[in-house]
């Protein structure tokens, strides 16, 4: 299997979820990664209010697309773009 990592967008910060199941909601999962991170204190504090916030303002992005905060994630790596954070 060829397995290729997305251009990271400019101004942009990456957070990357490797999942052993499919997840049926973005938003818990994305929030749970970010809290448990240590590289970005920004992203570390974020709120649910804020995440949500960032879903609705289109800054959430996989592979180049708007992710929704009820979007399924598959199992294994996915790539999470956050704009402008």
């Amino acid at each position: 299997m060829n397995s290729t990592i997305p251009a990271q967008p400019a101004n942009s910060t990456r957070i990357t979820l490797n999942l052993e199941n499919p997840e049926s909601r973005m938003d818990n999962v994305l929030l749970n990664a970010m809290r448990e991170q240590d590289e970005n204190e920004k992203l570390k504090s974020v709120s649910r209010t804020q995440l949500k916030e960032l879903f609705l303002n289109k800054r959430i992005l996989i592979k180049g697309q708007r992710a929704k905060s009820s979007s399924a994630l598959a199992r294994g790596i996915t790539y999470v773009d956050i704009l402008d954070l």
